[in-house]
C-alpha cells in the first residue's frame, strides 16, 4: 500500500510548467506512486494499475477532461472493486472549480504536500461526499459521462466563446475570463452580437422532475453537485441530487444577480429572472444549444435531449478540515 497515487496528463496546458517539479517531487519520495497519461482512453487502463498499489488517497493531476474521464471510469469501471480511495483534485487547468469546492488552491506541488501529509496521518477528518453528474445525449442508449459542473445556455456559449477568442490571444486566465464578462455584459446591454462577441443564446427548456419545467433564453444555466456555484453563491451540502441555477438573459437579470452576489444574498431571497432549483434528474432541450460539463462540449436538440442524472456519492478529500 502506498500513501498517495497521483494520475498525471502531461499534455494539460497546466502541467506544461509544472510537471518536471513534480516528477523530481515523486522521485524522491516512495509512498507516492505516480501514473501519466496522455489521452483519456488510457484513464482506465491506468487506474487498473493504480488499483494494485492499494492508494489511501488517489489525486488527479490534469484539467478538466481528465478529471472528467478519471471520475467517469471510477464510476462505471470500479476498478477498485467496490473500496474506491477518496479522490484529491490538483489545482490545474483553467477555471479549477472542483479543486476549488475542495480547498485545492495556488501552488500545485504545495497541495500535493499537503495531500500526502494528510494520507500518512489519517484522511477521516478531510473527508467530504460529493455526487456526481451522470450526462447522456437522448433519454437512454449510450454510455454516461461523469462530471461535476456543467454550464449551458449562454454560459455554454460564453465558455466557447473565451476558449476560441480569448485564450489565443495569449493573455493570463484571469485576464481572459474578464474580458470573456465584459464582452457578455456589452452584448446584453447593447442588443449587438458580431463575430467578436458571444451569441445569443437559442431559447432553452429545462424540467426537472421535482419541481416542473422552465423555459426561456439564459444567460446562465448551471447544474452542479458542488457546494460553490458562480457568483459568490453556495448551495446546501445537505440537499442532494442535481442543483440548477438559471439566470434569464436580461442585462437588468444578470445585474441583480450580481448584486445579490456582491451582497451575498444569492439563493437566500426571491430575485427576478433568477432560478434555482433541485431535481434528481434534468432534460435540456432546445432548437440547438451547447452544453460543457468539467470542459467538454455536448449537444442538446430537439427530441434528444440533454438528460442528467445524479450518482450514488463518491468519497473526496478536503485540504481545509
Amino acid at each position: 500500500m502506498v500513501a498517495v497515487a497521483l494520475l498525471s496528463n502531461p499534455l494539460s496546458t497546466g502541467n506544461r510548467a509544472i510537471l518536471p517539479a513534480i516528477r523530481a517531487f515523486c522521485a524522491e519520495r516512495p509512498e507516492l506512486f505516480h501514473y501519466e497519461v496522455e489521452q483519456a482512453d488510457e484513464v482506465g487502463t491506468a487506474l487498473e494499475a493504480i488499483a494494485q498499489v492499494e492508494p489511501r488517497v488517489l489525486v488527479i493531476n490534469g484539467g478538466d477532461g481528465t478529471v472528467q474521464a478519471t471520475l467517469t471510469e471510477l464510476h462505471l469501471t470500479d476498478p477498485f472493486k467496490g473500496n474506491p480511495p477518496p479522490v484529491a483534485v490538483l489545482p490545474n487547468g483553467k477555471t479549477n472549480l472542483i479543486a476549488l469546492d475542495l480547498g485545492s488552491v495556488g501552488d500545485p506541488l504545495a497541495a500535493l504536500e499537503r495531500i500526502l501529509s494528510i494520507a500518512k496521518t489519517g484522511v477521516d477528518d478531510h473527508l467530504v461526499q460529493r455526487e456526481l453528474i451522470a450526462l447522456t445525449e437522448g433519454e437512454q442508449g449510450n454510455r454516461p459521462v461523469l462530471g461535476m459542473f456543467l454550464g449551458g445556455a449562454g454560459l455554454a456559449d460564453t465558455i466557447l466563446y473565451c476558449r476560441h477568442k480569448i485564450y489565443p490571444l495569449g493573455l493570463p486566465n484571469g485576464v481572459s475570463h474578464v474580458l470573456a464578462g465584459l464582452a457578455v455584459f456589452f452584448s446584453l446591454f447593447s442588443g449587438m452580437t458580431g463575430r467578436f462577441l458571444p451569441p445569443k443564446p437559442s431559447p432553452v427548456s429545462v424540467s426537472l422532475t421535482r419541481e416542473g419545467q422552465i423555459n426561456g433564453n439564459f444567460a446562465f444555466l448551471i447544474v452542479t453537485t458542488l457546494e460553490r456555484m458562480v457568483l459568490g453563491a453556495q448551495t446546501n451540502p445537505d440537499q442532494r441530487g442535481l442543483k440548477l441555477m438559471a439566470v434569464e438573459r436580461s442585462a437588468w437579470s444578470l445585474l441583480r444577480a450580481l448584486i445579490a452576489s456582491i451582497k451575498g444574498t444569492i439563493g437566500t431571497q426571491h430575485i427576478n429572472g433568477l432560478h434555482i432549483e433541485n431535481g434528481d434528474v434534468i432534460r435540456i432541450e432546445s432548437e440547438k444549444t451547447s452544453v460543457i460539463l468539467d470542459g467538454e462540449e455536448f449537444h442538446a436538440t430537439v427530441g434528444r435531449p440533454i438528460v442528467l442524472r445524479s450518482t450514488p456519492p463518491m468519497n473526496f478529500l478536503r485540504l481545509a478540515a
